[in-house]
């Protein structure tokens, strides 16, 4: 599995927000985490444009997890940035058709991603972590 570099900063920078018991701004996100101000404050924003984080104006503004923490998983992260969990080339495993002697290829892929499911569906931002 590879992720990207949005997924990791959108990861981290919401773990951020759900420690918090106010507010962040980008830019506290930013150093808190070490991440790029600029490329953090466009992936929050898409974060919010699909719903899992809302965003407050005025002084005491800045993002905050749009619902509680432990509803929020990693694979909800992950879909909301980069789509589907697990693919091949772009396909789901279930419409893929191989034949001979990589037909079995097709149940590998689905159980990866079976498996994948399991983990990142499993493992919220909330306190309750996965180990």
């Amino acid at each position: 599995m590879r992720l990207s570099a949005r997924v990791d900063y959108a990861l981290r920078a919401m773990s951020e927000l759900a420690a918090a018991n106010a507010p962040r701004t980008v830019e506290q996100l930013s150093e808190a985490q070490r991440l790029p101000n600029k490329y953090l404050e466009a992936i929050l924003g898409e974060l919010r444009r699909t719903g899992l984080l809302r965003s407050q104006r005025g002084p005491d503004g800045g993002y905050r997890l749009a619902r509680p923490a432990e509803a929020i998983s990693i694979a909800d992260v992950i879909r909301a940035l980069d789509g589907e969990l697990a693919n091949v080339r772009g396909s789901r495993p279930e419409n893929l058709a191989y034949i001979g002697s990589a037909a079995a290829l097709q149940e590998v892929w689905i159980a990866l991603r079976a498996s994948e499911r399991a983990i990142l569906e499993g493992v919220t931002l909330g306190p309750c972590r996965f180990g």
